[in-house]
């Protein structure tokens, strides 16, 4: 069962937050563990089960890079490390640029740059997001032939995006220096 089907939802890579939340609090409900206290231990434990199937389902699909790493996964792009397709060399170029300028940071901290270094991983990031915006909000309603090629374009958005978050965690530590 995916956790599209416990929530009886299409899958999507942008769920509905107030659908899934109530869908998380019905089946919250039937499987609290009160319920249950006076049942057989076999009952217990489904329901336990149960419960903890819902509690992963609601906190994957509410957290968009983890939805779109699921539904990645569950369509087979997204695997172990190094089984996923290269990136542009233009990408990685870039990524390699502004990952020396954090380097070089690093060893010779200066704000003004730390911020105009963050503006520009912010900058990147916003246009990685609204260069996918298109693709994630037509992919519910694509046919199974259209599917491969929007999950492809979703991958590439994915990886890009581990790329951008790095960078973002990094200067984060520089801000804090």
């Amino acid at each position: 069962m995916t956790y599209f089907e416990l929530y009886d939802l299409p899958e999507t890579f942008r769920p509905d937050p107030a659908t899934l939340r109530a869908a998380y609090h019905r089946i919250s409900r039937d499987t609290h563990p009160d319920f249950f206290a006076t049942a057989p231990a076999h009952e217990q434990q489904a329901a336990l089960d149960r419960a903890t199937l819902n509690t992963d389902a609601y906190r994957t699909l509410a957290d968009p890079d983890r939805c779109l790493a699921y539904v990645l996964r569950l369509h087979g792009r997204l695997g172990a490390e190094g089984q996923a397709p290269p990136l542009p060399p233009a990408f990685l170029a870039e990524m390699m640029d502004l990952n020396e300028q954090l380097m070089d940071l690093q060893l010779a901290p200066n704000p003004t740059a730390t911020a105009q270094a963050a503006a520009a991983v912010d900058a990147l990031a916003a246009d990685l997001d609204a260069a996918i915006r298109p693709t994630l909000d037509a992919y519910p309603s694509l046919g199974a032939a259209d599917r491969p090629a929007a999950l492809d374009h979703v991958l590439e958005h994915y990886l890009r995006r581990q790329y951008v978050r790095r960078l973002r965690e990094q200067v984060a530590r520089l801000e804090q220096q």
